[in-house]
Parts: C-alpha cells; structure tokens; sequence
C-alpha cells in the first residue's frame, strides 16, 4: 500500500497534465466514469452491505440511512456525474481584461486550484460527487473518507481509478487514502507541498481538526446547525409544511432543520406547528415553556441550541420578536442554512441583511441547500466560512484565477 506521501506525490505530478485538459477529455473522462459505476452496480451493493453490517447497533438510524446506497441513489450519483460533463468548463474563462497605456494586454483566467485534499465522513456518494467535479474544474483530488464507509469508498475509488486507466487516462488523477486512523488525516494535512488546498467535509469536530493541522489552506465545511424562525406574520399551513420537510425529509444531512424559533406573538400555535412530525417520530425538545405546551416535550439546556442533532430531534424556542430570533441564530448557528417564515417584508429584509449565513432562505426549506438543487450538478461540500467561497462549492469555487499579461517588448522605465 503507498503510503500518504506517496499517493499525494502521485495526485500532484497528474495535477500539471489535468490542467491542460480540454473540456472534451474531461467530460470524456466522465462519461467513463459513469458507466463504470453502473456496470459495476453489484460490486458496490456488497461493499455497502459490509458497511451497513458494520454499523448497525452503532450508528443511530438516520445515520446508517445516510451511509446506505440503494439503486436509486447510485443512479443519482451517476446522474450528478453526466450533469455535471453538461455544464459549463470554468477553466480558462476570461473573467476581465484590459489593456493599459503602454500597450500591455491584461486578461484575468480561471484556473483550477490544483491538488485538493478532501476529508469526509460517512456518506459513500461524496466520493463520486467530489471525483467529477474536482475533474471537471481540472484539480486532482486526494481523497480520504471516513471509517464507516470505508468498504464502500474503498470499491467507489477502485471503479473510478479502473475506469481512467483503462481508457487511457492518469488513473490519480482521484487518488484515495485507504488508512481510516487520525494518523493518516494528520499526514495528509502536513503535505503543503503537494496538496494546494483541503476540505473537510464533516461535523464541527472535524472542522476543528484540520484547521488547527493543516499545513495548506482550508475551505471550512462543516455542519449545519440550520434555524428557521416563524415570524408572528408567518401563513402558519405554509410554516407547518416547511418545518415538516426541513426536519424530517432526510434529518441526518447538514441542511436539515434543528432549531426552531417561535415568535412569542403565536406561541399557542407550536402545537400545530409540530404535531405533524411529533406523530411521526420527531422529538421535540426545549425549556419548561416548550414542555408545557407539547405533549410529551423533552426538557433541555441552552447547549441544546448550539447542537447539530442530525436526528429526529427538534429544539424549539420562543423568542420575543425578530431582534432576538436574530441575535439567538447569529450566536449558535454554524453559517451553514437559516430560514425565517413571514410575510412582513420589512422583517424579511431586515433578517437578510443582518442573519450571518452562507444561505438565507425565504418562506422555504433549508433542505435545499444541496449542489443538485443550486444547479451545480452536485458539490464538494457546504462552505460556512466567507473566505474563499461561500456555500456550495461546485465547479467555479474549485478555480483560481491567474494573469495573463501579453505585450510586444515593453520594458518598465
């Protein structure tokens, strides 16, 4: 087995031929990597089997939900690879250009960054999500999974690198760390050398991890301790649907809804608000206002408001208007997906301007905070820092932009 380094040098050495690729080789490469995977259907079933096997009486529910791969979800991960062979080349788009009195020529061109080291968790489909975008945006990848899906990565990795190599491209042009331990996550993160830029794609710990090791810089993606706060304007059928599907479409993603705030306004209105999903299996938790006015609510701290449950777990507050939703969204949220309820326009302008998230949503679901749902063919991960892409990170924030500066023997006096 190659070790950490060894697989980095390898991605960085393919990174200086990806850059040169024509969009052409590139969605070719694509295309190859998507049939592979749907000739190999099975293979990865077995893989997955193992995983899920693995984590059952360990993982909760919505967690082993999120690490299983059914048909229809490798035919998405198919789907998101065609779509994004369909979209658009970033690579070597002129962004400005201008030509300044001595005659020199200046344009501005998008670029790819280059070798990107990628850290996530769980969910076997990043691994292709992030294979045909780093391709298509010309960046060689290193991936590096977590333990849960190792088998099913591990398979997914294979298939791809097969693919490549067979149809005569650079099979690292997607490399994979297949050493699970804390040991391997800190050698990638010392290879500044090889590896331009890391994303860890996980919960806050992980977060918090590589951006005290690494050595190259971070795109922070971590959790989504989403809220939505429902304004006493609010039309309370349509809050009652977005609340439903925010929290309990898929609980476990990082676009699911966890805190719920109340205006103090229509407080009597919670029950209506939550008995939908208490029916189906969500707990609500909250404070002794909370507990006393929803059957069977479960009491709880402040620390509560800062959690990502990533389960059928909702934490309701009451607040006493719009200044304090804000003020409380702005303290706990991880700058991943908030959402107010109103139809008060001044409130809503007001929440946009002053709410400090990477996507702010209107009379809707944060739930589609999602590469596919943005037009992106798929993403990398959720960016919740500011620098130096917010939000989903899709083909044209895995560029950088270079100068290209033309003249015909200008010399500086």
């Amino acid at each position: 087995m190659s070790t950490v380094r060894e697989i980095c040098l390898k991605a960085r050495k393919a990174a200086f031929q990806l850059a040169a690729a024509t969009t052409q080789e590139k969605n070719a490469m694509l295309e190859c990597i998507a049939s592979a995977i749907l000739d190999a259907k099975e293979q990865i079933y077995s893989a997955n089997k193992i995983d899920i096997a693995n984590a059952t009486g360990v993982l909760s529910e919505s967690m082993i939900d999120r690490l299983t791969l059914n048909d229809s979800r490798i035919n998405t991960m198919v789907e998101g690879v065609r779509q994004v062979a369909l979209l658009p080349d970033p690579i070597g788009e002129i962004t400005d250009e201008w030509t300044t009195k001595n005659g020199l020529m200046f344009k501005k061109v998008r670029v790819p960054l280059g070798t990107i080291g990628v850290i996530y968790e769980s969910r076997p489909n990043v691994t292709i999500d992030v294979a045909a975008l780093c391709l298509k945006s010309g960046n060689c990848v290193v991936l590096r999974g977590g333990k849960e899906a190792i088998n099913s990565n591990r398979v997914l990795h294979e298939i791809v690198a097969k693919a490549l190599k067979d149809n005569g491209y650079d099979e690292n042009i997607v490399c994979f760390i297949d050493d699970t331990t804390r040991e391997s996550t800190q050698e990638l993160l010392k290879q500044g050398d090889c590896i331009d830029v890391v994303i860890p794609r996980g919960g806050n710990g992980l977060k918090k991890f590589v951006l005290e090791n690494a050595t190259m810089p971070v795109v922070a993606s971590s959790g989504g301790n989403c809220h939505m706060y429902i304004h006493e304007s609010a039309d309370l059928a349509l809050a009652e649907k977005v609340i439903y599907n925010a929290k309990m479409s898929r609980p476990s993603t990082c676009n699911a809804l966890e805190q719920l705030l109340v205006d103090r306004a229509i407080a009597n209105k919670i029950p209506q608000l939550v008995v939908r999903m208490v029916k189906d299996g969500c707990v609500i938790n909250g404070n002794q206002e909370i507990c006393d006015l929803v059957p069977g609510a479960q009491l709880c701290d402040e620390e509560e408001y800062k959690k990502e449950h990533e389960d059928y777990i909702l934490t309701v507050s009451i607040v006493d208007d719009y200044v304090a939703a804000i003020d409380q969204i702005n303290a706990n949220n991880t700058k991943h997906s908030d959402a107010i309820i109103a139809t008060d326009e001044k409130v809503i302008d007001i929440f946009k301007k002053k709410v400090d998230t990477g996507c702010l949503y209107v009379n809707t679901s944060t739930r589609f905070t999602d590469g596919f749902e943005f037009g992106f063919g798929a993403e990398i991960g959720i960016s919740t820092q500011k620098l130096h892409a917010r939000g989903p990170l899709a083909l044209k924030q895995l560029t950088s932009e270079k100068y290209i500066i033309v003249g015909n023997g200008q010399v500086r006096q």
